[in-house]
């Protein structure tokens, strides 16, 4: 029985061994052969016209407590919302992106004293690329009321983006493609399946057209409108992709 026992183990211990040299001489063979796939980057960049303007606007109010900075805030930004829907615009056209109210202090001489409440409500109005001629009446709509002129924007509506999304990432792809041909070729091979591939997605912000950072001089709707005027933009894509050599 004990013969029989060591020959079982003796056995276990020979299989164990030669699964081992395999996986090494496996491991070994695999760090020597190259792999046969090619991976290359795909870039494609197109020129664009945005369709909407969007005019920002912040309304700042200070008072000594947080009810009265927040009341004396409502007020002017009534009095915008009235001019603006004065110009056309629809309220649901004219909304809020923050609203805040916060307590401000003074720390000079290393002592934190308060100096009273702030309240912030940061307005946005969006148009078509059409209607470049209401940028003025718009401004002073704003301005006029009370608040302040912060940026103008050229964008892309949701459809525009979804549109040149599909175009930017299709012509990204088929240049990963060319490129890669290009190397098999070079290396007497062909290109075959897709093994893997990855996106940057939609290289898409919105455009700064106008804004006011640094700027202290009066602002003048129609002076603005004369020097903002919608153009082409530019958007991109990139992709990566990884092909099996044939």
């Amino acid at each position: 029985m004990n013969k029989i026992d060591n020959s079982i183990k003796i056995t276990g211990m020979i299989i164990m061994a030669v699964l081992i040299i395999a996986w090494f001489g496996f491991s070994t063979i695999m760090r020597v052969i190259p792999t046969e796939t090619v991976s290359s980057n795909g870039v494609a960049a197109i020129e664009v016209m945005p369709d909407l303007i969007s005019v920002n606007f912040n309304v700042e109010t200070s008072e000594e407590s947080a009810k009265a900075a927040k009341d004396a805030n409502a007020e002017i930004v009534d009095a915008v919302i009235v001019a603006l829907i004065k110009e056309g615009f629809d309220r649901d056209e004219i909304v809020t992106q923050n609203f805040n109210v916060r307590e401000e202090f003074d720390w000079s001489k290393n002592v934190r004293t308060s100096t009273g409440f702030k309240a912030t409500h940061s307005i946005k109005v969006e148009f078509s690329t059409d209607d470049s001629d209401k940028i003025g009446e718009t401004i002073d709509a704003g301005v006029d009321n009370g608040a302040l002129l912060s940026y103008i924007n050229f964008e892309l509506s949701q459809d525009l983006q979804n549109e040149y999304k599909s175009e930017a990432l299709k012509l990204a792809a088929q240049d990963a493609r060319i490129k890669a041909e290009a190397i098999a070729e070079g290396l007497g091979v062909n290109i075959g399946r897709v093994v893997s591939t990855t996106s940057s997605d939609f290289g898409y912000y919105p455009w700064i057209a106008y804004e006011t950072l640094g700027t202290d001089k009066a602002i003048s709707g129609s002076e603005i409108e004369t020097n903002v005027q919608p153009g082409t933009q530019e958007v991109n894509a990139r992709v990566s992709v990884t092909y099996k050599l044939n």
